[in-house]
């Protein structure tokens, strides 16, 4: 593992405008170019967290992802963050993590926020994506995933774990606290990036992005307006926490079925 340098990009998303907020993040990560090795963006960054996929998702390989594409070339860094997509007919919230080179992986959110009924309007996912980056194994993650532990437990497979999101104001002490926590059970490092503003169902958002060591200790915040903050990411420390305290050769065992 080497330092990782992570840029958490919390911005005010316009309602259903893939072009403004691409021209927008576009500013705002100018800066970054040549700064850093990893670029991660709010849940739903073209659009903000909409119910109507059938008029706003993009196809699978659509102008956001070619958009992502672009930038991670401009900047050479990996960029991440999630869309709506319509991949054979059924919709997804879908994050993307795509490199400089071009190529990508996805991972499609597993936990759907049903009290906006999302469940209603997007399929599931049904696996985990571990990627690497400067020898660091990565878990990306979206939002509502946040709530449950299970799938977000390190089965000793990651270093770093992510979360894109949209996460409502009125809710923001469960984002403060399930964040930290699951830095403390993981033993991992934690980056939380969320969006500000307010949405086109009158939602507002307070951003928090925050990113925490496995103490749960703030390594960078974003605070509650639009803002960039880069953290550069010290493996050696991570490594001789895990030496003094293995709490997870203590952890339980257990496999997930979706019966």
């Amino acid at each position: 593992m080497q330092a990782l340098r992570m840029s958490l990009v919390q911005a005010d998303l316009a309602w259903a405008d893939p072009t403004a907020n691409h021209h927008h993040l576009e500013e705002l990560l100018a800066p970054l170019a040549g700064c850093t090795d990893l670029v991660i963006l709010p849940e739903m960054f073209a659009t903000g967290f909409t119910m109507e996929p059938e008029h706003h998702a993009e196809p699978v390989d659509g102008p956001s992802l070619a958009w992502m594409r672009r930038q991670a070339a401009r900047l050479g860094a990996v960029i991440t963050g999630s869309l709506a997509v319509s991949e054979q007919g059924r919709h997804r919230n879908r994050l993307y993590w795509v490199r400089p080179d071009g190529s990508s992986e996805h991972y499609d959110k597993r936990h759907c926020f049903r009290m906006a009924g999302e469940h209603e309007h997007y399929a599931p996912g049904q696996r985990r994506l571990i990627v690497e980056l400067l020898g660091w194994r990565i878990c990306p993650l979206i939002c509502y995933d946040l709530r449950f532990p299970v799938w977000s437990r390190n089965h000793d497979d990651y270093d770093l774990l992510l979360y894109v999101a949209n996460w409502p104001a009125v809710r923001r002490t469960g984002w403060q606290r399930l964040l930290p926590a699951r830095a403390i059970e993981n033993l991992a490092v934690v980056a939380g990036v969320n969006r500000v503003g307010t949405d086109g169902n009158d939602r507002d958002y307070a951003g928090d992005s925050v990113a925490l060591d496995w103490l749960g200790d703030p390594l960078a915040e974003c605070g509650s307006a639009e803002a960039v903050r880069t953290v550069t990411l010290d493996p050696a420390r991570l490594q001789r926490f895990r030496e003094r305290f293995p709490a997870h050769l203590d952890a339980d065992a257990f496999t997930l079925t979706d019966d």
